[in-house]
């Protein structure tokens, strides 16, 4: 008998990847969870680093704004403030509850959150593929590798059994 642990195979039949979980409702809140979790709340706080840096670094845009022909009215600039800080405040909070409700275990905020990171990295790919944006710690690489790092957490196996415990079938 060895002691190393069974290898699982580099391919796996799509039956055994779609084998439903088990009803367990007392199963103990996986590492994997903790993580997607962790790194929510981290794109909460670079959310909130962004959004401020937006508000106090507006004169730069409106120096750039500036530049459009007709452009001068001091209102409009602060109503542009406003209205970009007031959205992006508005997916920081609902980014910050999908993270409490994935924490309490809920598949669908799982799924949710799992759905924006994909669409945040497909965003930050057409930037780069068609813009030729480059991908810099200025830019969204922080923001991209957070994307990445949320879906390799919440899509693990432990972290859907979590999230589907209480289903039965």
């Amino acid at each position: 008998m060895s002691r190393t642990p069974e290898k699982r195979p580099a391919y796996e039949p799509p039956t055994r990847l779609l084998r439903p979980t088990g009803y367990d409702p007392d199963m103990k809140r996986p590492a994997s969870t903790y993580a997607g979790v962790a790194l929510v709340m981290l794109r909460v706080v670079a959310g909130i680093v962004m959004l401020v840096g937006i508000a106090l670094g507006w004169h730069g845009v409106v120096i750039d704004l500036e530049s459009i022909d007709g452009f001068d009215d001091s209102d409009v600039e602060q109503l542009t403030r406003g209205i970009i800080v007031g959205v992006g405040a508005v997916f920081v909070v609902l980014d910050a509850l999908f993270a409490f409700f994935v924490f309490r275990g809920s598949n669908i905020a799982r799924v949710i959150v799992m759905f924006f990171a994909v669409a945040s990295i497909a965003t930050s790919f057409v930037a780069w593929w068609v813009q030729g944006q480059d991908i810099t710690l200025q830019t969204t690489f922080v923001s991209l590798s957070l994307d990445i790092l949320i879906l390799l957490a919440l899509s693990s196996r432990s972290a859907a059994a979590y999230a589907r415990r209480n289903e039965r079938r």
